[in-house]
């Protein structure tokens, strides 16, 4: 699996701090759903999208009408140009650089047209710009750009109710209409619906559990009630997934808030949404990684001697070309996979810093390599510890009913479905 610089992970994390904004938790209602019909077309990116993926821009493109597509490129989640030191310059990270550097990926892999849309903190008055609200209205895609997904809710939404700017308001129309809407990272993130997590790991997220709120910690596990735009029905959904060891953040804040499923996507890797925003979405996978389905509908937590636990949650790792009903909860893999059957066993009894702790050693996707482990052996179940004690937390991973893994190449898991997943404080 590929993975990204740790100082990449630990400077999103801090970029979240650089918000100055108020904080809107009125009522646990969530974000306007599109009303009932065919619905709309998502592609969701867990981020750092690599720029040669072709076949995610090329998705994009394809879908907003290839040659003749006309995408707006909204980078509002990034810091504007007057916070970026190196604005301008091929370090450049900021809502201007951001956009100019979607447009060429999008327009090298074949739009026709792409527009930058100029909101950001120093710009908020766009959302509300009549010129560039009819602009908008002419657009095939739209494409999100990543940073911080409360900057999206700051500057398109508005009131403690969060009610679309005039802005959002024609993205939403163009969504109902058949528009695709892609984003990346906080681009993804900002199209949940309620309980859109805003920040945590997983280790503070077990042991301390989440709050409504957006925090200056980015460690400790937030969420917002109203959720974000409200464009993808199905469940929480989770960015940089397995390779940020965000297993334990999304378990907690989905048993915390009554939610039954979170979609956590991995790095480099895509959720294809078709009649999104309806209670019939059917997704599919692009990339290169995976998209994790964690389903806590038999899960059941305790808190015991004042430490939290939780057994049966079952958690589906879903790779390119799988697909996915939500309606039905249905797995399909792909054209190319068939189950496995395993002939060998030797997974590791034993795995530390599960959830790839920022005080750990840098490694990446440690539970997900796991997982695919025990999915690949004859071993039925494993175990594995957090990085950090007091309590330190066992992960156990079990192959129980309902357990399938699928190959491409006979030997290992490509995928798999139901595995069961249990999280106890031990000392």
């Amino acid at each position: 699996m590929t993975t990204s610089p740790r100082g990449a992970r630990l400077a999103a994390l801090l970029a979240g701090t650089a918000v100055a904004v108020p904080l809107l938790l009125a009522g646990p209602a969530g974000a306007t759903q599109p009303e009932a019909g065919d619905g709309g077309q998502l592609v969701l990116v867990g981020g750092s999208l690599a720029d040669d993926n072709a076949e995610v821009y090329g998705e994009i493109v394809e879908r907003a009408g290839g040659a003749d597509a006309r995408i707006g490129i909204i980078t509002a989640a990034a810091v504007p140009a007057s916070q970026d030191p190196d604005a301008g310059t091929e370090d450049g990270n900021n809502s201007v650089d951001n956009g100019t550097y979607y447009a060429d990926l999008l327009e090298g892999f074949g739009a026709g047209e792409t527009t930058w849309i100029p909101l950001d903190l120093d710009h908020p008055e766009v959302a509300h710009d009549p010129a560039v609200v009819e602009q908008v209205g002419e657009l095939t895609g739209f494409f999100f750009g990543g940073g911080d997904q409360y900057r999206y809710v700051t500057l398109m939404t508005q009131g403690p109710e969060q009610e679309d700017t005039p802005l959002l308001a024609a993205v939403r129309d163009r969504f109902e209409d058949g528009a695709v809407v892609a984003g990346t990272s906080a681009g993804m993130q900002i199209m949940a619906g309620a309980n859109m997590v805003t920040g945590g790991e997983s280790w503070e997220a077990l042991a301390n559990g989440s709050a409504p709120g957006y925090f200056d910690d980015p460690t400790e596990l937030g969420y917002l009630p109203r959720g974000g735009f409200g464009f993808f029905a199905s469940g929480l959904l989770d960015t940089h997934f397995g390779a940020w060891g965000r297993q334990g953040r999304a378990i907690r804040l989905a048993s915390d808030t009554d939610e039954e499923r979170v979609f956590g996507v991995d790095p480099n890797t895509a959720l294809v949404v078709d009649h999104a925003g309806t209670d019939h979405e059917q997704l599919s996978v692009l990339g290169e990684n995976g998209v994790n389905l964690l389903d806590l509908r038999d899960a059941r937590p305790r808190i015991s001697r004042g430490e939290w636990s939780i057994r049966g949650v079952r958690w589906s790792w879903l790779a390119d070309g799988d697909r996915y009903d939500a309606a039905r909860r249905d797995v399909t893999p792909s054209a190319a996979a068939r189950e496995l059957r395993p002939t060998v066993r030797g997974t590791d009894a034993q795995r530390t810093d599960v959830f790839s702790s920022l005080a750990g050693d840098g490694t990446e996707f440690v539970l997900s390599d796991l997982a695919r482990a025990l999915a690949s052996s004859k071993d039925r179940r494993t175990t594995g510890t957090t990085f950090e004690t007091d309590p330190r937390f066992q992960v156990g991973l079990v192959e129980g009913p309902g357990f399938r893994a699928y190959t491409t190449d006979g030997s290992q898991a490509s995928s798999y479905e139901s595995l069961r997943v249990s999280v106890r404080a031990t000392r």
